[in-house]
């Protein structure tokens, strides 16, 4: 007879760990079962990496605003053994963190692969082969995204996704980034502080497309002034790698263009893991873009849920948290969470950062929604100027009194657009903003415009 538990998940990422922690909490018995590394992209090769990365580039390029306020530093120098020993550690910790949760709470954890054979039953395998089979009243689907390949384009040691370039011992001198979006533009932001030469190849228009364009404007302005070229419009056609370089061929405006670098990195998107074989035999319904869900989360095969990347749409892993938390709720008949995939912030950790939550001006304006757009710079902030953050901007959309929506551009706008996020899930009107009081003197108070 199979072990019994009151909930069984598959994948050890945000969303998993999430579900495992909230169901324990309910005094729920938990199995939780990773393939990988506990933490899943977000810590071994998303989030947390390139975080770590950012921090060490975002130091070194600030270097150069001490010596006007009077600090004068000579000889700095990257070493970037150390670099990759700081992301490293922080990866490590960030797992051994996972784990300890998930210990402190009680839920059972295996390390292997969890296959789905009913849908109440999962056959578990470990590194040795060896299977046991659990049973559950309710199975939660965590499987998580991997970078997304163009057709035609072989990997190989110069040739790679984000996955891989996290594995690089060297600091390139020179690298082509083939997508400028937010996972293209926040290497290039890191390999030009640390001074690699970057160009970015993007067939758009412009970069960071989701995102509100007067941003974009910015950031484009501000990786140039980094050295960073940027090809907008431009198509790929083919990458070679030459054992010394990698070429590259592409068309801009009917012209081919030839590039070579030591690296090519493909930010072409992430896709859901989708282990298609045994969504078939479950009956479960999905397309390419992920899993379909209903409102709480659950597939079209009853006790069978899915949260995180593998039901695509925005892979964010605090959105993949609050789908767990939701899901968990539901299950155990806890009501107390909400989800609105308007509400989920989102980040680009580029320098400046751009964060955004609800909607943008473009996307009000395309409803036709009449709205009115507050604006506040960065150079009206004594904060900012006193410690050099350079140009920024916060955009709040309101809608009827209310504020439906908000964008910064800026240092620290990845911290900042929290309490917006806050203040547009709870649809906050103009006369409830004007309680907010704003200590003196703090970059928060880049937000009076909006209060006032």
């Amino acid at each position: 007879m199979s072990e019994k538990y009151d909930l069984i998940i598959i994948g050890g990422g945000p969303g998993g760990l999430t579900v495992a922690e909230f169901a324990a909490a309910k005094k729920k018995r938990v199995l939780i079962i990773e393939k990988e590394g506990w933490g899943g992209t977000c810590t071994h090769r998303g989030c947390i990496p390139t975080k770590a990365l950012l921090s060490c580039s975002k130091y070194f390029a600030d270097l150069k605003k001490l010596k006007r306020m009077g600090i004068n530093i000579t000889d700095a120098s990257v070493d970037f053994s150390a670099v990759k020993k700081h992301q490293q550690q922080i990866v490590k910790v960030s797992a051994l963190g996972a784990q300890k949760v998930l210990a402190e709470a009680g839920v059972k954890i295996k390390q292997g692969t969890g296959e789905i054979i009913s849908p109440q039953e999962v056959r578990f395998t470990d590194s040795s082969g060896k299977s046991e089979v659990f049973s559950a009243q309710n199975i939660i689907i965590a499987w998580g995204s991997v970078p997304q390949v163009l057709p035609g384009i072989n990997l190989s040691e110069r040739i790679l996704t984000s996955d891989g370039i996290l594995n690089l011992n060297t600091l390139p001198s020179s690298i082509i980034i083939v997508g400028g979006s937010v996972i293209g533009v926040e290497f290039a932001t890191f390999f030009a502080e640390l001074g690699s030469k970057v160009t970015i190849v993007e067939i758009l228009e412009t970069i960071i497309p989701l995102e509100d364009q007067e941003c974009a404007d910015l950031l484009k302005q501000e990786l140039t002034r980094l050295g960073v070229a940027i090809n907008t419009s431009t198509k790929l056609e083919s990458l070679k790698d030459t054992g010394s370089s990698v070429v590259m061929l592409a068309q801009k405006e009917g012209k081919q263009l030839e590039m070579s670098a030591d690296h090519t990195l493909l930010c072409t998107g992430r896709k859901p893991l989708l282990n298609t074989e045994e969504l078939d035999k479950l009956g479960i319904e999905y397309t390419k873009s992920g899993i379909k869900i209903d409102k709480n989360m659950m597939t079209n095969v009853s006790g069978i849920y899915a949260v995180g990347d593998v039901t695509g749409g925005m892979m964010l892993a605090h959105r993949a948290m609050q789908q767990a938390k939701f899901a968990t709720g539901k299950i155990f008949g806890d009501d107390g969470f909400y989800y609105n995939e308007n509400f989920i912030p989102s980040v680009v950790y580029s320098h400046p950062q751009i964060s955004r939550v609800g909607y943008t001006q473009k996307r009000a304006e395309d409803e036709g929604l009449s709205i009115e757009v507050v604006k506040s710079q960065y150079s009206a902030n004594i904060i900012a100027r006193a410690e050099l953050m350079g140009q920024g901007f916060v955009k709040a959309i309101f809608h009827q009194d209310k504020i439906i929506g908000a964008t910064i551009v800026g240092e620290d706008a990845a911290d900042l657009i929290a309490p917006l996020a806050l203040a547009v899930s709870n649809e906050l009107n103009k006369k409830q903003l004007r309680s907010w009081v704003l200590p003196h003197p703090t970059l928060s108070e880049i937000f009076a415009p909006i209060v006032s």
